[in-house]
């Protein structure tokens, strides 16, 4: 299920759902169908690298290694 971003045209709540293709959104604040999506943003490249490099510890700490290299698997 893709994440949508809306600000809801009755109270001007901004927030984001998980939306299904036949499902209809509703704001979770005053339950309105009248919302309007947003365009979303490309998330930039981590600014922190130390905490990419304890999230990167933890997955593999967590058995999750399919995603990094041999060089840092070694962490």
């Amino acid at each position: 299920m893709p994440l949508y971003a809306y600000v809801c045209d009755a109270c001007a709540a901004e927030f984001e759902l998980l939306v299904r293709g036949s499902d209809v959104p509703a704001c979770p604040i005053c339950g309105s169908e009248k919302l309007q999506q947003q365009i979303s943003r490309i998330s930039k490249e981590i600014k922190y690298p130390a905490m990419a490099k304890s999230w990167r510890r933890r997955a593999a700490a967590e058995g999750d290694l399919s995603n990094f290299s041999k060089a840092e698997r070694k962490l």
